[in-house]
């Protein structure tokens, strides 16, 4: 039996980091000052609170300026817009990210629809989303923006291969079909709701799956020779002692012997979602200077 290749995301966000540090030196040397890089966290949220350290710690790895706002669970929705407008004002920051989720009584939308798009480097507001929609440059949301990085180096070129996105959110699945579509990929959305939805994975050059449920896309249901994308981080229980270990969208030990290639969890998307956040900051100090957009990244 044929086994598929790991895909290994950690390193090739390591490189891809490296590129970025490289780039924030010369931008360094031409704009006499570093790319700044705000971070809003909100509440307690303990996975939000790792991931954003980390950020930091990579922000400043890359020669970056590195601002972060940890404020609590009970601020009310016009303080936090107040900072975001502070944000927006400040020459110093060039690239904005408010973590997701927010608490119940603040307004996620309003919260990124307040963001300057030419700060918003997550890519959520509606002008960046509607950009890509209409193939305009534009900022990307990091994580499908990494993916698209790894499928053109795992496959060169896309163009005709059928892909299918397996989850519909505007951070991942729908950005993500946009891209596809932009480098000339057949696409299909599928979801939760898909009928017969191993039928429609099992066509599939290229399967994304990024759906939020541990392990439901089967190895069977992938074509033989496809390479699977798994955007999935869930939690599961691991033996009798209370522990847990990380799992993906799709049942990675099945489908090793059906791919051509898989991502793993962890190690695979995961760590191409900083990087890229670190390659769209970069970019955007470069166009809020007046800069060539930096090359290769």
């Amino acid at each position: 039996m044929t086994i598929g290749k790991i895909i290994d995301g950690k390193a090739f966000a390591a490189t891809l980091r490296d590129k970025v540090a490289d780039g924030v030196a010369a931008f360094a040397a031409q704009a006499g000052r570093k790319p700044g890089l705000a971070v809003v966290l909100v509440g307690e949220d303990p996975a939000s609170a790792v991931y954003v350290r980390s950020k930091g710690k990579m922000t400043l790895a890359a020669g970056m300026e590195s601002f972060e706002f940890k404020l609590p669970a009970s601020i009310g929705e016009e303080e936090l817009l107040d900072l975001v407008e502070e944000l927006n004002a400040d020459d110093r920051v060039d690239a904005i990210l408010v973590q997701l989720p927010l608490p119940a009584h603040i307004s996620e939308a309003d919260i990124i629809t307040a963001i300057d798009p030419a700060k918003d480097v997550d890519g959520f507001h509606v002008i960046n989303s509607g950009k890509l929609a209409t193939g305009q440059e534009a900022f990307v949301p990091c994580t499908p923006l990494g993916c698209i990085m790894l499928l053109k180096d795992e496959l060169g070129d896309l163009s005709g291969l059928e892909a299918v996105v397996v989850g519909r959110s505007n951070i991942v699945g729908k950005p993500m079909a946009q891209l596809l579509l932009a480098e000339n990929c057949t696409v299909t959305i599928a979801h939760s709701r898909t009928r017969d939805l191993a039928s429609v994975v099992h066509r599939a050059d290229i399967v994304v799956a990024a759906v939020g449920r541990a392990e439901m896309v089967k190895g069977e249901w992938i074509k033989p020779g496809a390479t699977v994308i798994d955007v999935g981080i869930n939690r599961i229980a691991d033996g009798d002692e209370g522990k847990t270990r990380l799992v993906g969208d799709v049942a990675t030990a099945e489908a090793l012997a059906h791919v051509r290639a898989i991502t793993p969890v962890p190690g695979g998307v995961g760590p191409m979602t900083i990087a890229v956040l670190l390659r769209n900051t970069l970019v955007a100090a470069h166009l809020r200077e007046g800069l060539p957009k930096p090359t290769g990244l």
